[in-house]
């Protein structure tokens, strides 16, 4: 029985998304539909729609002659995006704070952050208890964006948030860092708890602050962990980061 068009899709735009994103494909390399076809078993046209997804993600470039390229970054451009992140989650935390009609709305929040602070109090957080506090980052990142109401700024970080390491999850580990990164983690539950505080107190400013400031911290870490530049070249998506020497981070 054939996939639905809808699913095959959506397979196809997660599988060459991860294609691009783990260096399979290189910066500048042409992507051809057909190859596609054959590699991914998928059919044109779901592959076809899924070239165009990541275009217009950014990840590649439509040329005028027809066909696509995968896209790099400089690092200029990946601190942008982390920037415009936060002003948009910043107004996530606005928009939720000022739409909130029940306290009981945060309630799933509320529970995640607990999740969360269970993990980091055990201070040592690694391997599986890392890729735990990855998971229930999303969902708290996921459920600010729920209680904001408002689908076309969900829309808009989904652009922002496809970039290499432009992710509220592009938590980057440090090596021989272990307490710096901690600190990090930690600083990060703490504004997790004082957004959900300027929401349930309806303070919109205040949330709009926070919301900037917490995609900042994720800023910091990368910075640090770009600085280690053999051990950051590990990482998936960083091949298509090309460092420019007059790059400002």
């Amino acid at each position: 029985m054939d996939m639905p068009r809808s699913r095959q899709q959506l397979r196809a735009v997660l599988q060459l998304r991860e294609l691009v994103i783990s260096g399979f494909f290189k910066p500048g390399q042409r992507i051809s539909e057909l190859s596609l076809v054959d590699m991914m078993g998928i059919s044109r046209t779901p592959i076809r729609l899924a070239l165009g997804q990541l275009a217009y993600e950014g990840l590649l470039k439509q040329l005028p002659s027809g066909g696509f390229v995968v896209n790099d970054f400089s690092v200029s451009d990946i601190f942008d995006a982390i920037d415009i992140r936060g002003t948009l989650e910043g107004t996530a935390a606005r928009m939720a704070a000022e739409r909130l009609n029940d306290p009981d709305e945060v309630a799933p929040l509320i529970a995640i952050y607990q999740a969360i602070e269970t993990l980091v109090r055990q201070r040592n957080i690694e391997g599986e208890l890392f890729e735990k506090y990855i998971e229930l980052n999303e969902q708290f990142h996921n459920e600010l964006l729920r209680l904001a109401k408002c689908p076309l700024l969900e829309r808009n970080l989904s652009q922002i948030t496809a970039l290499p390491f432009a992710s509220p999850n592009a938590f980057i580990t440090m090596q021989g860092q272990d307490d710096l990164m901690y600190d990090i983690l930690f600083h990060a539950q703490h504004q997790h708890n004082a957004i959900i505080e300027a929401i349930i107190s309806r303070d919109n400013a205040r949330a709009f602050s926070l919301g900037q400031e917490h995609a900042r911290l994720a800023a910091s870490n990368l910075k640090i962990a770009m600085e280690q530049d053999s051990y950051f070249r590990e990482f998936p998506g960083s091949e298509l980061v090309r460092h420019d020497e007059d790059a400002k981070v």
